[in-house]
């Protein structure tokens, strides 16, 4: 990757100039039996699409603050790097009352009409599919990211210094993030074409970095696992074997 990216959107972009054709994140839910292969390239447009819709459509801006009540899902991972593509804050499981917008899985609606701004909700059912019918007050992500853009590009530069990322009580800027992911990577023995298997929920740094920022640092790729104690020690063996796997956490 190159040494100048200083934002998670400079990684994903330098990711799709190497080899847009390789994996990026391969989801599983073990408690449905769901699997998502996203290349680099189609990683990207879906963060575009989200990007315009979160910058169009919501009219988020740069410092805005988005609270993500969503579970670790490929469709979060786009969610974090749209955010990153505008300059607004992630603030992973935070406070929607205080957040500028937010956006909130089936299972946590409730808390997220505290939200006084935009609301988007995701069914987070196989390959994307949306609700059978929107929850009243949301805007059913599904049914609004297929007409948007497939190319993005910011109303103002993404500041690398500014916050960008709330998880788990701490704050990071763009900078910070990247830094971060790349010592974790390096702790990790993660490279270029490095497959990491993460269990890890979303809700904490270590997570996060493990299910996406520290592959995405080194120009490796995750597979990113959801209710993997369902799976079962032989099951484990024989994805780690089938993924090509090089370490897992």
């Amino acid at each position: 990757m190159n040494a100048s990216d200083r934002t998670p959107a400079d990684l994903l972009r330098s990711a799709l100039a190497a080899d847009p054709a390789r994996p990026m994140v391969t989801f599983y839910d073990d408690a449905t039996g769901e699997r998502v292969e996203l290349s680099v390239a189609t990683f990207a447009n879906w963060v575009a699409k989200t990007a315009n819709l979160l910058q169009g459509d919501l009219a988020a801006e740069p410092g805005d603050r988005l609270a993500l009540l969503l579970p670790a899902h490929w469709q979060s991972a786009v969610w974090l790097l749209a955010c990153s593509s505008v300059g607004v804050v992630a603030d992973v499981q935070g406070d929607p009352a205080a957040a500028d917008l937010v956006v909130s899985g089936p299972d946590s609606l409730d808390a997220a009409r505290a939200c006084r701004g935009e609301r988007v909700a995701l069914a987070l059912r196989p390959m994307g599919g949306r609700f059978p019918q929107a929850p009243e007050g949301f805007a059913d992500y599904a049914v609004e990211v297929p007409g948007q853009g497939d190319r993005f590009a910011p109303f103002a530069p993404v500041d690398p210094d500014a916050p960008a990322l709330g998880v788990g009580g701490a704050g990071f800027t763009g900078a910070e993030l990247v830094a971060r992911a790349r010592a974790d990577a390096a702790a990790l023995g993660l490279g270029a074409g490095s497959r990491l298997l993460s269990g890890r929920t979303y809700d904490t740094w270590d997570g996060l970095s493990a299910g996406l920022f520290a592959p995405l640092a080194t120009g490796g790729s995750v597979v990113l696992c959801r209710h993997l104690g369902q799976l079962g020690e032989d099951g484990l063996a024989q994805r780690i074997e089938s993924e090509r796997v090089s370490r897992t956490v």
